[in-house]
């Protein structure tokens, strides 16, 4: 409590009513899959347009080199065509895919920088890079105070260990600046002939010694401006160059000393008068597809920061759809859908061979997966490829999901997301009937048709569950979206005094959150009371449950289910009855 210690009026404020409760995002989805250039390792990055994919992570991949595996850079475009917002994708590459790197056996600068693409792949060997003489600072010399000290102007931007370039009548003489304090430079080596120049605008300069490095990569362009071999300068080029997004750079000297030679020629072996010289990246490798094994897309765990595949999307906690395009290995699949069901916050999209497209092979296919979290969709849809100009067929997991997120936006996620046209598909890899589907649908295959005059549509909503309870997809990613909802939106409960006042508060909270679900539509009930409940307090817990600090509240409610059978019966009648 406060201390009240002398008289006057005091102003507080507290809680005491209901906190408003948020509701969780549905609609940002999770891609995995190979590309042409991006990381491969630490957390998925986000995409929030097709322009943006091609920028983090390159163009169209060729079926000659990638084969099955090329879909990522189709399924996110159509997963925007389709109406998605964001989505945040991950790169796996072969286990033999390269950086490209400087060769030492030709460059000289190789011997003291390393420079390679930031992450595998055959782009890095269009990494052009250009190095150009510059200087931080500059200043003139007031006084000769002994043999290696002087005065100067300024000695800004004057750090201890850097080369320094004394320039008169055209010559200039390299030293190292040994210490700069309060406008007095001591230099490794005394400078020859009369160094000082008090003018308004001096002859005599004293200069630092840096280079600039442009970084080319197709439109892209990076300028780090006045970098230093110094490795305790805060401008070392490895220092700097840390933030690019196309190359990595390290200092193979280890701070040794290099003597007091322009950092320019100690890189190039040349004078600085010659401008700029340039270097090439090359050995970069796409891997073969031979290395395209299961496991590097379920990933690798090495901790936060470090995981790849599948395993790098346990440090997202905004993605709620997830898939990996194309890839219908069922050991893949399986660890995905066992990712989903472990967050309890994800939904799996799964893509089915495009090889099996009779009923019996589809089926084979199913069997493998029994789960709420997981929905699967054939065929594989017809589009256009900017790539080869002419239609090919792609997995329809990344258009499914943009329905997904277009379904949410427009008409929420109780809205099961099917009876929905796919967008920018012309054509599909085969056309179910009627008879196929009473097979399939029940099966939890979920068919996408062509109907005459209604296009391509998506014609199922189911899960991959034997659990008639959450056979429904929009019935499992509403309870997603309850929970994930109420466990954002209660985390002031923790640590909170553990009585009636709490229990109160808490079921206001949840009350007012599940009362706007329902008035959405997406609970059963014709009033609040019919379409859920929420119980707390000592018929949920009992004394050890308070003494060991846990608070129970049981809440039920009454999803909304799709009409799925729409069945119209008439009869012939004469007269009213």
């Amino acid at each position: 409590m406060a201390d009240y210690l002398s008289p006057g009026v005091y102003v507080e404020e507290f809680d005491s009513g209901a906190q408003p409760l948020e509701g969780a995002s549905t609609s940002t989805a999770g891609f995995i899959g190979l590309a042409q250039r991006g990381e491969i390792e630490g957390v998925p990055q986000l995409v929030t347009s097709v322009a943006d994919f091609h920028r983090l992570f390159g163009s169209y991949l060729s079926e000659n080199e990638f084969g099955e595996y090329r879909f990522l850079s189709y399924a996110v475009e159509h997963f925007y065509l389709n109406g998605g917002s964001r989505c945040y994708v991950m790169r796996v590459a072969p286990t033999d895919a390269k950086v490209a790197k400087n060769k030492a056996d030709s460059n000289k600068e190789a011997s003291i920088l390393e420079i390679s693409s930031k992450n595998p792949g055959t782009w890095g060997n269009q990494i052009r890079i250009v190095v150009v003489p510059s200087s931080k600072a500059k200043t003139q010399i007031y006084e000769v105070i002994s043999d290696k000290q002087y005065r100067v102007k300024n000695n800004a931007g004057f750090n201890v260990g850097d080369v320094v370039a004394f320039e008169a009548a055209g010559q200039k003489q390299y030293n190292k600046v040994v210490a700069s304090q309060d406008n007095i430079i001591e230099l490794a080596e005394e400078l020859d002939g009369d160094v000082t120049d008090a003018g308004l605008l001096p002859s005599k300069v004293l200069t630092t010694s840096e280079f600039t490095l442009h970084v080319f990569y197709g439109d892209e362009a990076e300028t780090y401006e006045k970098v230093s071999l110094n490795i305790s300068a805060a401008n070392h080029i490895e220092k700097i160059v840390s933030r690019s997004n196309i190359i990595t750079v390290k200092d193979l000297t280890d701070g040794k000393d290099l003597g007091v030679i322009a950092p320019f020629e100690v890189l190039s072996g040349e004078n600085e008068t010659v401008g700029k010289f340039q270097i090439a990246l090359s050995g970069g490798s796409n891997g073969s597809i031979a290395q395209v094994t299961p496991d590097v897309f379920m990933g690798v765990d090495r901790g936060p920061g470090k995981r790849t595949g599948i395993q790098s999307f346990i440090d997202n906690d905004v993605v709620s759809i997830i898939a990996i395009p194309g890839v219908t290995e069922p050991t893949v699949q399986l660890s995905l859908v066992a990712h989903c069901e472990n967050l309890g916050s994800r939904f799996a999209v799964l893509d089915i061979p495009r090889e099996k497209t009779k009923v019996a092979d589809v089926m084979t296919h199913r069997n493998i997966f029994d789960s709420s979290y997981a929905a699967m969709y054939n065929p594989w849809l017809q589009v256009f490829d900017p790539l080869d100009k002419r239609n090919i067929y792609i997995p329809p997991s990344g258009s499914v999901i943009g329905i997904y997120s277009r379904s949410d936006q427009t008409r929420g996620v109780q809205k099961a997301p099917a009876n929905e046209v796919v967008r920018g598909a012309v054509g599909l890899d085969c056309q179910y009937n009627k008879g196929e589907q009473d097979i399939l649908n029940p099966q939890g295959v979920n068919l996408i048709r062509h109907f005459a005059g209604q296009g391509i549509r998506v014609w199922g909503a189911r899960t991959t569950s034997s659990n008639g309870l959450w056979k429904y997809v929009n019935v499992r990613r509403l309870f997603i979206f309850i929970e994930e909802s109420i466990k954002n939106g209660t985390n002031w409960v923790v640590f909170e005094p553990n009585d009636e006042q709490l229990w109160a508060r808490v079921q206001r909270t949840i009350d007012a959150f599940l009362t706007r679900v329902w008035r959405d539509g997406a609970l059963m009930g014709g009033s609040p009371s019919e379409a859920f409940y929420i119980n707390i307090g000592r018929s949920t817990m009992t004394q050890d449950d308070i003494d060991n600090g846990r608070l129970i509240c049981v809440i039920g409610v009454a999803p909304v289910k799709p009409a799925e059978f729409v069945i119209f019966r008439i009869t012939q009648k004469t007269r009213e009855e």
